[in-house]
């Protein structure tokens, strides 16, 4: 059994928090190079630029790429052959949490009701997803959750007679609807199949995913690529403003489902879609 304390966990979720809010990942860079060198709108490749411009700007300085830096989602899969030490996992999260939202100086966005609407102050508590694997490693993922493409998110509970046209129908028609109040150029997280919370669940760790990563099934593969394709042709373009980059990829999670239903979550996130991984 290999021992880990929880104030290292604490440790690693403060850098977290800083990193992702500060330097955007390297998959995240690769699509935004690669955009600017397709975009065939000249003001889309003009806000394309400056956008990546922001994103130097931001790590050379140490200042937030956006504004809003998000709530903390946080997916932990954890190693059954891992024993916390030191007191409570959880809390250990939290205060990681706290400690990289306040020393690093960032935007404190999460209320404590979210009807009576008091500010927490510190950007607590986390939303986290734990997750049991085998062996003895411990690999925590942050994604800070900006509110303008949250907001924009779906679910869709089809029947099975949609089938997979139907799924297609539903994540355009978040898209679409999403238009600029996302901040596009998007990333588009969809979750299939499971239950009316499995298949949000499934959309949200999709964005996680690096952009340009395929699915290693065969028909979601190719439902991705046409789906990417069909999103590029609406013409909403970088920032909503028109042009062929609406989004950087669309990533789709998979699970088996009833045979009475067909849930599909859309999950959308803009163009900075933060996240990064560390693996204790």
């Amino acid at each position: 059994m290999r021992e880990i304390s929880v104030e290292t966990v604490s440790q690693v979720i403060e850098k977290l928090c800083i990193e992702a809010n500060h330097s955007l990942s390297e998959d995240m860079r690769e699509a935004f190079d690669h955009s600017v060198e397709t975009e065939k709108s000249p003001l889309g490749r003009q806000i394309l630029d400056q956008l990546r411009e922001n994103m130097k700007i931001a790590q050379k300085e140490m200042i937030p790429i956006c504004q809003d830096t998000g709530m903390a989602v946080i997916f932990m899969e954890i190693g059954q052959e891992v024993h916390f030490t030191g007191g409570s996992l959880e809390q250990s999260i939290h205060e990681g949490v706290r400690r990289g939202y306040t020393n690093g100086y960032l935007r404190k966005s999460v209320v404590s009701d979210p009807i009576l609407r008091e500010n927490t102050k510190d950007n607590t508590p986390a939303v986290i997803h734990y997750e049991i694997t085998e062996g003895d490693k411990v690999s925590i993922t942050l994604a800070p959750k900006g509110f303008g493409s949250e907001n924009m998110s779906r679910i869709f509970m089809l029947k099975p007679a949609d089938g997979i046209e139907g799924v297609k129908n539903a994540v355009l028609t978040a898209v679409e609807n999403a238009g600029p109040n996302a901040c596009p150029p998007m990333v588009i997280g969809v979750g299939i199949g499971g239950t009316f919370e499995k298949c949000a669940l499934l959309a949200k760790k999709a964005l996680t995913r690096k952009a340009g990563e395929r699915s290693q099934i065969p028909y979601v593969r190719d439902l991705e690529e046409e789906l990417l394709a069909k999103i590029n042709a609406t013409g909403i373009g970088p920032a909503g403003l028109g042009g062929t980059t609406t989004a950087f990829a669309v990533n789709i999670n998979t699970y088996p489902t009833h045979i009475a239903g067909l849930p599909v979550a859309v999950n959308i996130c803009c163009h900075v879609n933060r996240h990064m991984t560390k693996v204790l």
